[in-house]
């Protein structure tokens, strides 16, 4: 008599934190449609980009469905409550008040209303939060600064960290070395993009110009194996977004992505899904691929939970409920 295979555990129960994901492209495509027809606007196409630069475009394309006073309530109320649905303990969500100064007066006002915003969101869905505002690197620095004034201002009430995104090729992280460090007098972690679009000296550059907490992306440290056993040793962790990766073309396949050598060689890694409306999967998606497609056992799964959220700034009690619930999952 055949013993039958046991089941697999289910990945909607583990706790986990969700730390790279950019909150315009977190909307719903369906709400994409139903915004954007409100505002008598054509839906933007989400689908077709090729490339980093055609993939940038698109996403700002997606401003204009949030051009009215109700519709980033909406947004909000919807990523939490996908979040929440998902498993998710810990939300740290990338946002871009620079994108609604207009709106609301500057910046500062524009992220006030975005924390706002964030917590009747977390108090409707239960899922703890931190803001990560991030500055654009193919900006000016007089306007990176406004932004890390406006998050240091807010430190521990409702942002957690101070993001970099965007082009990397030719604006390296150095450029912005003083905002990050008054962000980092301030409390918050120093959370850039780096070793995406370019190699371990872009990874290199953000731990030391910018004293990165954490890194978002950087699975081309796999290429420098010295750089691996470093970020190993000082426990920096890496925020990987395996599906955006293959779409960008920074890996040629799945089966080619560094996430599970990378565990192997001691560096923690968080799991996480980037711009889900953009690439497709969210990030319970994300986990399921890892374990569908690259072979990653429940305990590396666990384990990449575990770094989402005690890596971060997430309260003492968040970090307590989720460790005994990792706990219990595995059990």
């Amino acid at each position: 008599m055949t013993t039958p295979a046991p089941a697999a555990r289910d990945l909607r129960a583990l706790p986990k934190g969700h730390l790279h994901l950019h909150m315009e492209a977190a909307m719903r495509p369906a709400t994409l449609t139903r915004l954007s027809q409100k505002l008598g606007i054509e839906v933007t196409p989400t689908t077709g980009f090729a490339g980093f630069t055609q993939f940038s475009a698109t996403y700002r394309s997606l401003l204009a469905s949030l051009d009215h006073p109700d519709h980033l309530g909406i947004l909000t109320d919807e990523i939490f409550a996908d979040q929440a649905a998902q498993g998710v303990a810990y939300l740290e969500l990338a946002v871009s008040p620079q994108f609604y100064a207009e709106r609301y007066g500057t910046v500062e006002a524009a992220l006030n209303e975005l924390i706002a915003l964030a917590r009747a969101a977390s108090a409707a869905h239960g899922v703890a939060f931190g803001l990560m505002p991030t500055i654009d690197r193919m900006r000016d620095l007089d306007e990176a600064m406004v932004i890390a004034r406006a998050a240091a201002a807010r430190a521990g009430d409702g942002v957690v960290s101070l993001g970099l995104a965007n082009e990397e090729r030719g604006y390296p992280a150095g450029d912005f070395a003083e905002p990050f460090a008054l962000a980092k007098a301030a409390g918050l972690q120093s959370t850039p993009h780096a070793g995406e679009l370019v190699g371990p000296e872009s990874i290199r550059d953000a731990l030391g110009a910018l004293q990165a907490d954490r890194i978002l992306h950087g699975v081309r440290s796999a290429e420098d194996p010295a750089l691996v056993a470093e970020l190993a040793d000082r426990g920096i962790p890496l925020d990987v977004c395996p599906t955006s990766n293959l779409l960008l073309e920074v890996v040629d396949d799945m089966a080619a992505h560094p996430l599970v050598g990378l565990l192997d060689a001691g560096v923690r890694c968080s799991i996480n899904a980037d711009d889900p409306i953009l690439f497709g999967p969210d990030i319970l998606d994300e986990y399921e691929l890892c374990r569908r497609e690259l072979g990653m056992t429940d305990e590396q799964l666990a384990a990449c939970a575990w770094t989402s959220i005690e890596t971060t700034l997430a309260d003492d009690e968040t970090k307590a409920r989720a460790r005994s619930a990792i706990d219990a999952w595995l059990a």
